[in-house]
Formats: C-alpha cells, sequence, structure tokens
C-alpha cells in the first residue's frame, strides 16, 4: 500500500452562478495539483455554483447547466488526480448539495449531505433533500470520508464514515464568517477527530456573496486533536498538504501555521473584502458617497479606498446652511489623507426651490422633522444623480446603531446599493477608525497612517439638519444605545433583561420600540456585510408590521 497521499487544496473565491468561471479557477488548481503530484485535489461545498446561491439553485435549467460542466470537467482532468468539487446534484424529483468526485474522466462517486443548516443565513432544508449515512470513496488505495460543512458539526455522519472505513476525513465547506467563529469551528472539528481517531482536515471558500465573507482559515487537525495545518484567513490560494501512512493509520505531516488576525482586524478585513467582491462581481469599478465630515462616512470612504483604491472613490460633500466649518474642513482633509476625488455640491439653492414649492401646501405649519428629511432626501437624489452620470455605484453610510432604531431616512441617507458598515454598532466605529489609523496591511489599497482626521473621531456625532443638533437629542448616548441593542437584537433578550444589566426600563422599551417600526426601513435598506450572528437581513427575520411589545 502507499505510504504517501498528496492533497491540493483550493482555498479559492468563486462567483455564484459563474458556472464558466468556477470550473476555469478548478481546472487550474487541478493543473497545479498535477505539476504538483497530488493524488486528489480538492475545492470547497458547492464551488461549481458558488455559495450561497438561494432558490438559484432549485432552477432546473441551472442544474442542467451544472451537469455540462461537471461532464467537461470530468473530460478536462481525465488525465491526472482525481477532483473533488462541491456542487447542487439533481437525482429525479431530489436535489442535493453534493460533494462530486471526478477521476478517469467521469463521476466517479459522489457525497451528499445529510445534516441541513437551518438556521442564521441558511435554509437548506427548503432548498435540498437530506442524503443518506453514506460511506467512504476510493482514490488509489486510500478511502476518504467527506461529511460537507454542517455533516461535521455533528457526530453521526463523521462516525459512521469512520465506521465504514474511511482512513481520514475531508471536511468542505462554504462557511460564512462572523466574529469569533474560528474558535468554535476548531473546538467542534477537535470533537470529530477525538470521537473517530482519524485525521481531519477542513476545507473552506474564501470570498464575499452578498452579506456573507467566507474567511478560508483552512485548518488541518491530526488524532487527539493536534493542529498540523493552519492556512492564512481570507487570502485565495492552492496549497499542498501531505500525508503519511504509519502503523497508526494516516498522519498529516504538520507545516508552520498561519495565524488568524485578531477580532478588528478580522472584522474591517471582511468589510473591505465583503465591498470588493459585492463590486468586482456585479461588474462596478468605482463608488461614490456623500462625505459629511461625520465619523461614519469616514469610515466608509477608508473602507472603500481600501477595497477598490482611493482613485476609484469619488467623495462628495453636499452642505447646507447647517453645516459646520469644521465638517467642512475634516471632509476635505479625509479626501486628501486618501487621495479620493472630492466634489463641492451645496444643497442650498435645491433646497429653496423644493421649499418655494411645498409652501402654499406648508401653509400655516410649523417646521418640523419633514424640513430635515427634506435635506437628506435631496442629498440622495444628487447623490444618485452622480450614480447615474459616471457610472458609480453608491454607498450609504448608517452603522447598525442606526439601521436599528430607524435613525436614518429612507430615500434620502440611506441611499445606495451597498452598506459597508451594516452590522457595525456606534461604539465600534470609533474603535475601529483608531485600529485603522494604527495599522495598515498589504490587502489595503489605500494609504499608510492616520488617514481619519483625529477631530472626526472625538466630534459629538450630528446629523447637521438643524442648528446645534446632536444624535444625542433624539437617542440614549451610544455606549447606552448600544449596550441595550446587543441585548435585544445581537442576544435576542428582553426587557427583564436589559433592567437586569442595569438599563432604565422606560430607555430600553423605547429602543424596543424604535427597533420594531423601523422594519420597514430595514426591509428597503441595501445590503452590507456580515460581521455578527445578530447582523440585520438573514439572520434576523422580523414581520414589517408587528403590535406585540414585551409585556415584562
Amino acid at each position: 500500500m502507499a505510504d504517501h497521499f498528496r492533497i491540493t487544496l483550493g482555498q479559492l473565491n468563486p462567483t455564484v452562478g459563474d458556472l464558466a468561471g468556477n470550473a476555469a479557477l478548478a481546472r487550474d488548481a487541478w493543473a497545479q495539483g498535477k505539476e504538483a503530484g497530488a493524488d486528489l485535489v480538492a475545492l470547497p461545498e458547492m464551488f461549481l455554483s458558488g455559495y450561497n446561491a438561494q432558490d438559484l439553485v432549485m432552477k432546473r435549467a441551472f442544474q442542467l447547466d451544472v451537469m455540462r460542466h461537471l461532464e467537461e470537467l470530468a473530460t478536462d482532468c481525465a488525465d491526472g488526480p482525481a477532483l473533488a468539487i462541491g456542487a447542487p446534484w439533481a437525482e429525479g424529483a431530489e436535489l442535493f448539495n453534493a460533494y462530486v468526485i471526478l477521476k478517469g474522466g467521469k463521476v466517479a462517486s459522489r457525497s451528499l449531505k445529510h445534516e441541513l443548516p437551518n438556521e442564521t443565513v441558511f435554509d437548506e432544508v427548503r432548498i435540498f433533500d437530506s442524503g443518506p449515512l453514506g460511506g467512504p470513496y476510493s482514490v488509489g488505495n486510500t478511502r476518504i470520508g467527506s461529511p460537507i460543512c454542517e455533516d461535521a458539526w455533528h457526530p453521526d455522519v463523521s462516525e459512521t464514515l469512520a465506521e465504514t472505513g474511511a482512513e481520514f476525513l475531508l471536511v468542505p465547506n462554504g462557511s460564512p464568517y462572523y466574529r469569533e467563529k474560528m474558535e468554535t469551528r476548531q473546538n467542534m472539528m477537535v470533537a470529530r477527530v477525538v470521537e473517530t481517531g482519524l485525521p481531519l482536515i477542513y476545507l473552506n471558500m474564501v470570498g464575499g456573496q452578498d452579506d456573507q465573507v467566507f474567511d478560508g482559515a483552512s485548518f488541518a487537525l491530526n488524532p487527539g486533536g493536534e493542529l498540523a495545518l493552519q492556512l492564512p484567513a481570507f487570502d485565495a490560494l492552492v496549497h499542498h498538504v501531505d500525508l503519511e501512512r504509519g502503523p497508526e493509520g494516516w498522519r498529516i505531516v504538520p507545516q508552520k501555521p498561519a495565524s488568524f488576525p485578531e477580532p478588528y482586524e478580522a472584522d474591517y478585513r471582511v468589510c473591505v473584502e465583503a465591498l470588493r467582491d459585492y463590486l468586482g462581481k456585479s461588474g462596478f469599478g468605482k463608488v461614490l458617497l456623500g462625505l459629511s465630515g461625520g465619523i461614519d462616512s469616514a469610515l466608509v470612504a477608508t473602507i472603500a479606498a481600501d477595497a477598490i483604491g482611493p482613485e476609484n472613490v469619488r467623495c462628495v460633500m453636499l452642505p447646507s446652511e447647517y453645516t459646520s466649518s469644521h465638517s467642512l474642513e475634516d471632509a476635505e482633509a479625509l479626501a486628501r489623507a486618501l487621495g479620493c476625488p472630492y466634489d463641492h455640491v451645496p444643497i442650498s439653492e435645491g433646497r429653496r426651490a423644493i421649499t418655494n414649492t411645498l409652501a402654499p401646501l406648508f401653509e400655516g405649519r410649523a417646521p418640523d422633522l419633514t424640513e430635515e428629511n427634506i435635506q437628506s432626501r435631496l442629498r440622495g437624489l444628487l447623490l444618485m444623480a452622480l450614480s447615474n452620470k459616471f457610472g458609480e455605484m453608491l454607498l450609504t453610510t448608517g452603522n447598525k446603531s442606526e439601521v436599528a432604531v430607524g435613525y436614518a431616512t429612507i430615500y434620502g441617507d440611506m441611499s445606495g446599493g451597498y452598506n459597508p458598515i451594516k452590522d457595525m454598532y456606534k461604539t465600534r466605529v470609533f474603535e475601529t477608525c483608531h485600529w485603522r489609523n494604527a495599522n495598515h496591511r498589504p490587502w489595503m489599497k489605500g494609504p499608510e497612517g492616520a488617514v481619519i482626521p483625529e477631530r472626526i473621531i472625538t466630534k459629538p456625532p450630528s446629523a447637521e439638519l438643524r442648528e446645534d443638533q446632536k444624535d444625542s437629542d433624539s437617542l440614549p448616548d451610544y455606549p447606552e444605545l448600544d449596550a441595550i441593542l446587543d441585548i435585544l437584537v445581537d442576544r435576542d433578550g428582553s426587557i427583564s433583561d436589559c433592567v437586569a444589566a442595569g438599563f432604565d426600563r422606560e430607555v430600553a422599551k423605547k429602543v424596543e420600540h424604535l427597533i420594531y417600526i423601523s422594519e420597514y426601513k430595514r426591509f428597503q435598506s441595501a445590503p452590507g456585510p456580515r460581521l455578527t450572528k445578530g447582523a440585520f437581513w438573514l439572520d434576523r427575520r422580523y414581520p414589517i408590521v408587528n403590535r406585540w411589545r414585551d409585556p415584562s
């Protein structure tokens, strides 16, 4: 029996629906594996279709196209190592999340996902049928078990594979990032290794898809839970892993591990990668945003500059008579520090025209929030006009605190195609600005140094829609607001939980009320990268009309 086995891992970035492009990535990885003498080239879960493809995989024409590309891949990769690739697999009236093994010019075998996740961003029970508990597949004279992603979070699939002759486990994943998930993953995989006594290779994809970012960070464990391999997070790469067979079976040859970035760097990298891929995969090369002189738009501009280069980020200041001189100075200083194009478009003339147009209808009524929202909506109109004229995607800049309580104007500052800080609370926005000013990484396309002026970070937040306005006029101070939101949103807690944590009951009830009545705004808001398990969109699905309030 052979005492050496080489696997080429493709920790790569597929695009949902780009079957030809994803197949090309697979062919390239296979060619690298062939040149390196690999026995098997492995790609992640649902790689051919891209992930998470949602209802697209239920379309019959799409399924037939997937099968055609699988057949072509099998033919093209016949002379060399086996190729393992994730894809949707239709059999009669059933549809499976499958791991397909191509060798000798044909589909040699396939594993079908048994445990279907039906929580957070996943809805696989609705889309796929559950495959049976199966056995391993053979590559040469080696038997490999491939529990697919969620399968490896439950003991039954891995134990069945071990009992039916698997010699090691190769786990293909489409596992998206959320804060501190890496430790959870590794603990779960250690449990599978301890239960089965088998080495395990965890292969994850990278790249952004809508709100989700797949963070890679593939790793391998030997029996006992020893870490034998840790690939870099977020980087697309092809990497070779060797196993050697001894008296006790296969063992992974250890390699020097990469380190996973600390939480602030990981979150910031997610924001950058999410925006970069959202733009690239949807065909946009440039963006624009309204630069107010405040901290949220400053961070979004910096993320955009790091994602696609500052020359591709148009910053637009749209001042009114309420815009402070500090805001004007700070916005220009930020654009200059980043190296972004900067435009100055006053809204006063347009606002006067709208005010005069509405004056006969508003006669006898005092100015109120209506007039403030007109300013925001006028800015949205002008920014969308620039977006249309120049083909630049408009970014919106509301943080999670504002998104949660509806502190934003629909069809105004909520206008835009993507929101890079949608899942970042205001307090974390401040901390992230400090982190970016102090740190620079090779994957950032923006300049080094303290690009966000200190005054932007330290001045009291204000929408500047009326004289001397402060966010604290309408909301609790952000440390208090964010702590209450963490309980009610991220931890799905109650008013009683807020009170037990030391917050005033009436303040907590006001925040809860704002959360519920703002659902219609979130329903129409731009997508943004998911940083937590409490992100607004697929993680949290609430009715738009909802009369219930916590009676506790």
